[in-house]
């Protein structure tokens, strides 16, 4: 019996050891977003733009509008607000307003969509787009993991959950 339990012990910890470390190849894959180029923004439009990335690194607060906490939908109402113009709080509402715009044709100060739970196409989650070039959409919005951050719709994950892009102004 001695000599059973060291014997079962070095098996348990052989068969238990194991590298800790996780080896993967996943890259991050980027996609290539079919844009005209670009015509000149409005300057209501670069303004709101602007004022958004004000709140860059804010916390995400689900229901917040302020520095303290903010969610998607209350980044664009506060950002438009700023500018005088009147939009709808939630992204509900807001997937409807304004005027539908080709991917293409997207420029700064546009709303753009995505669905982001799985198996789902229903509208959840609202960006303001800050910056568009050939072959790139970036845009501010509200994540519930890392708050208020400029993603970019050449993320695979962007890319994939993309469903609309509306325009305000």
């Amino acid at each position: 019996m001695k000599r059973v339990l060291p014997i079962l012990f070095l098996i348990f910890l052989v068969a238990s050891c194991k590298s800790k470390k996780n080896y993967s190849s996943k890259k991050r894959q980027t996609h290539t977003v079919k844009v005209n180029t670009p015509t000149k923004s409005s300057k209501k439009a670069e303004a709101i733009a602007k004022y958004a990335k004000k709140f860059n690194g804010t916390r995400y607060k689900y229901g917040g509008s302020t520095k303290r906490g903010m969610d998607c939908s209350g980044l664009v109402y506060t950002s438009f607000k700023d500018n005088n113009v009147s939009v709808p709080r939630t992204t509900k509402d807001l997937k409807s307003f304004g005027k539908w715009v080709d991917l293409k044709k997207v420029n700064i100060g546009d709303l753009v969509f995505f669905a982001t739970k799985k198996n789902s196409r229903n509208v959840n989650h609202v960006g303001i787009v800050t910056h568009v070039r050939t072959g790139n959409i970036e845009f501010i919005h509200a994540s519930t993991s890392k708050g208020v951050m400029i993603s970019s719709l050449a993320e695979k994950y962007w890319y994939f959950a993309f469903v609309q892009a509306r325009r305000i102004l």
